[in-house]
């Protein structure tokens, strides 16, 4: 599987979670995904997020997917991952 540096997906979990005032864990909760999972999602190493745990994400940190993932060249760093279901 490529690397996020190849494929050039950032996901700013961990500014939303800063900016919100809420835990990894809290949100885990929320959104019904454990918290190794959301984890995978913070440190850039998942594979495929299904759009359901997408749109509770966005729903529990009150943004849209583009606030939450980004793609650029030569973003983020190099990582193996796992797939992200709730």
């Amino acid at each position: 599987m490529p690397s996020e540096e190849a494929t050039g997906i950032r996901v700013h979990l961990d500014e939303l979670l800063a900016e919100r005032g809420i835990t990894l864990t809290e949100l885990a909760a929320r959104v019904g995904v454990t918290v190794v999972n959301l984890s995978v999602l913070k440190n850039g190493r998942a594979k495929a997020v299904r759009f359901s745990t997408l749109a509770a994400l966005c729903r529990e940190l009150d943004c849209q997917p583009g606030d939450l993932i980004s793609h650029g060249p030569g973003l983020g760093t190099e990582a193996e991952g796992a797939n992200i279901e709730p």
